[in-house]
């Protein structure tokens, strides 16, 4: 069973009381209307998808109901970390130690 730290409640539960939520970190375009065709779809549809650690959103949907940011290791799957949304962005080399 995957389990997974809600920063917010402080309590590590299973998978099944989280949803995921796509990438963390998404940069939004400050001029929307400016954007092109190509810009929009990149935007929207076209996501990094890393073998290894992964910025991720996450929404606690069967407890506080909020989003929060986590690395997972998309090779072991295991929770590297979680934070809140809207916190800095946690260096991958504080995380994996000898591993980058």
């Amino acid at each position: 069973m995957l389990l997974i730290h809600c920063p917010y409640c402080d309590e590590t539960l299973p998978e099944v009381e989280f949803t995921y939520a796509g990438q963390a970190h998404v940069v939004r375009a400050a001029d929307p209307a400016s954007q092109s065709d190509e810009e929009w779809e990149n935007f929207l549809y076209i996501r990094s998808n890393p073998k290894g650690p992964h910025y991720e959103r996450w929404r606690h949907l069967h407890g506080c109901g909020r989003f929060f940011n986590a690395v997972r290791d998309t090779i072991s799957d295991r929770f590297l970390t979680t934070y809140k949304a809207g916190a800095p962005r946690p260096e991958l080399s504080s995380l994996l130690g000898d591993r980058t």
